[in-house]
């Protein structure tokens, strides 16, 4: 990518939080989440501008830009805001993003609420941001929509006269056709997908859900190629999709644990539980993180395995998330609940056997806990990626530890090998993958580790940018093994037995 060739980054959120401060102003701080960590050292290098709504109202707007014009000399590279109504923020954020397609897309249909208000504002959102898009990017510029709040930016930009390349990437999962149909809007917002030139998704499994989608959605569209990027044609129109793994930037996270703050945060953490492996949970407060099953697959480990008693303790750090829907606060209810319980039944002098903290922590602090973790412990219900088990990993200097990953997190596309896969719904499962981790030799240990931290090494956050960006200009990617999807494997003799019961 040359200098005319800008990179134009758009979300729902910019990368900097503004606070209002009776008498002092804006204060801005760094935002958080995976999709900064992933993109700020992109932009820096690629001298981008990043869109977003800066929480402010379209009121305000004005009133910040110049303060993000200061913040985008200190941080390296541009920001640009876009405002929106109060209403706005309650029915195109709150409705349509959180409590439509959030919830389908992680297969929680229940969960949905399909108000048509929601989905007008969402419309009306799109085209304002596709409006400081236009504004904000030149007709060279390659426009790189992030997520599922701006998924019809591209159809609102090829209405206006000087046409921009487009790219759009999914972070969530796509679902499948049965749950997608459940969407009362599904042909304008398939169609809508279809105006970008390339659409990128975390794993092959996505890409297949959209494809069959779209092959059954639109007959009158084409699909061709069976490599990891395919295209479909519509008409004289072609658009390329593929898989494209989220990445985290290996050298950062790694330096970043290696530092005097860290390893000394590091120390005081591993004094704090003398003799004890931390078993590591670091999640935001959603229903398809799977927490209460994390702690009930834990509450049974100890029960089943009381070797492991006093010998482990599972640090749970949960990050608030969408306080201001209710379904949130009953998980946060059943979490609390679950911590309790456990505690009570197992707590010994000594020795409390989960340390449940709600909050937020700096970057700083979240590093220590991975690298002070022996065992990081992921039990999504449903993920796009899941980029603290890279962390994670990227993080365990000692080189000793443990990934236990769910199956439905798109990272076992790329990690399954060494990392410990569970069935997070199958309570036993887990516990049985905690006694494992706890126990493994530490021959093997270090040799899982290490091919992990190989692998995310290599595919990191520039590796991600480099094969999306190419495949926005139709270069040939080759094949990428990593990106198989995982299959669970049937027991030894299944198919045996199978036969041998319907013959």
């Amino acid at each position: 990518m040359t200098v005319a060739e800008r990179l134009i980054v758009a979300s729902n959120r910019l990368p900097v939080v503004l606070d209002r401060t009776p008498g002092e102003g804006w204060k801005v701080s760094r935002g958080s989440g995976g999709l900064v960590t992933a993109l700020e050292p992109v932009l820096r290098e690629r001298e981008g501008t990043w869109i977003g709504w800066p929480g402010v109202s379209e009121d305000e707007l004005p009133e910040v830009d110049s303060v993000l014009e200061r913040e985008s000399g200190r941080i390296g590279y541009r920001v640009r805001g876009v405002g929106l109504t109060p209403r706005e923020e309650e029915d195109f954020y709150l409705g349509f993003s959180n409590q439509v397609i959030w919830p389908l897309f992680h297969d929680f249909q229940t969960q949905c609420n399909f108000d048509p208000t929601f989905w007008r504002a969402y419309r009306e959102v799109n085209r304002r941001f596709a409006k400081v898009i236009a504004r904000e990017s030149a007709p060279n510029d390659f426009i790189w929509v992030q997520d599922y709040h701006l998924m019809s930016v591209a159809e609102e930009l090829s209405q206006r006269p000087s046409r921009r390349r487009t790219g759009f990437f999914l972070h969530i999962p796509f679902p499948p056709l049965d749950l997608f149909v459940k969407l009362p809007w599904r042909f304008t917002l398939l169609r809508s997908l279809l105006h970008y030139d390339l659409i990128g998704f975390q794993t092959a499994r996505d890409r297949n859900n959209f494809i069959h989608c779209v092959q059954t959605l639109a007959p009158d569209v084409t699909v061709e190629g069976e490599g990891r990027v395919v295209e479909v044609r519509i008409g004289e129109r072609v658009v390329r999709v593929g898989a494209f793994p989220i990445a985290i930037d290996f050298d950062e996270f790694a330096d970043s644990a290696a530092s005097n703050a860290v390893s000394e945060r590091v120390a005081r953490l591993w004094s704090e539980f003398p003799g004890r492996q931390i078993i590591l949970g670091v999640d935001r407060l959603d229903y398809s993180k799977g927490i209460p099953h994390k702690l009930q697959g834990f509450r049974l480990a100890l029960e089943r395995y009381p070797s492991l008693q006093e010998k482990v303790s599972l640090v749970q750090l949960v990050i608030p998330s969408r306080e201001d829907i209710p379904e949130y606060h009953a998980i946060r209810t059943e979490i609390e609940r679950l911590v309790g319980r456990i505690s009570g039944e197992f707590t010994r002098p000594g020795w409390v056997p989960i340390h449940y903290q709600y909050g937020r922590w700096d970057r700083e602090e979240l590093i220590a806990h991975y690298r002070a973790a022996r065992i990081n412990l992921v039990t999504s219900l449903k993920d796009g990626m899941n980029l603290v088990a890279k962390e994670f990993s990227a993080a365990s200097l000692e080189g000793d530890g443990v990934l236990i990953l769910s199956e439905y997190a798109g990272a076992t596309a790329q990690l399954q090998q060494d990392a410990i896969l569970v069935n997070p719904y199958d309570v036993e499962d887990v516990a049985e993958a905690i006694h494992t981790a706890c126990t493994m030799p530490e021959e093997e240990r270090r040799a899982r580790m290490g091919r992990i931290r190989d692998k995310i090494r290599k595919e990191d956050i520039f590796w991600w940018v480099d094969v999306f960006l190419k495949a926005a200009r139709g270069e040939d990617l080759g094949e990428w093994s990593s990106l198989d999807a995982y299959q669970p494997p049937a027991p030894p003799g299944f198919f045996d037995a199978v036969g041998t019961a319907s013959s």
